[in-house]
């Protein structure tokens, strides 16, 4: 071991907010590694919600759209004798909030056409509001894995 310590800094965090969870937000919205331009698209949103909403902490309605995103179960295929099972499972805390991402940037692209950013905050404060694709899109996943809730002791 070298004379400095191990070479393992803090995690990655964003430049404006101090926070862990926006700079893989940025992270995630990146495109062909092209990060200023995701930090931009970002910051733009984020401002966009402090404008909309009253209290203006885009911030707080970021971590409460990732909150109403994030899938809590899931189903996975399992094959038990021929036959192929969705069994529900948990989901761990770092793949919930990659898959929040996922169906915020995925929902968010697939918004009427104006600028990146705006479509991304009007995801962000319908997600916050329990509304919009992103939350739909996870209550499906909720809702499959309620329906194959019989198959859960086929635990992997």
């Amino acid at each position: 071991m070298g004379k400095k310590g191990s070479g393992y800094g803090g995690r990655d965090v964003d430049f404006r907010y101090k926070d862990e969870t926006v700079a893989r937000l940025i992270n995630a919205i990146m495109l062909d590694g092209k990060k200023a331009v995701a930090a931009k698209v970002v910051y733009d949103a984020f401002d966009i919600i402090s404008n909309k909403v009253e209290g203006g902490d885009a911030l707080e309605v970021f971590r409460k759209a990732m909150g109403n995103v994030a899938p809590v179960v899931e189903v996975r295929s399992k094959r038990v004798g021929g036959a192929t099972y969705q069994i529900p499972m948990e989901v761990p805390a770092s793949r919930r909030t990659a898959l929040a991402f996922r169906w915020i940037k995925q929902y968010s692209n697939k918004r009427g056409g104006r600028s990146m950013a705006e479509k991304l905050a009007a995801e962000l404060l319908d997600a916050a509001s329990e509304q919009g694709a992103s939350v739909k899109k996870r209550d499906e996943v909720h809702r499959m894995a309620e329906a194959n809730k019989a198959f859960a002791h086929f635990r992997f």
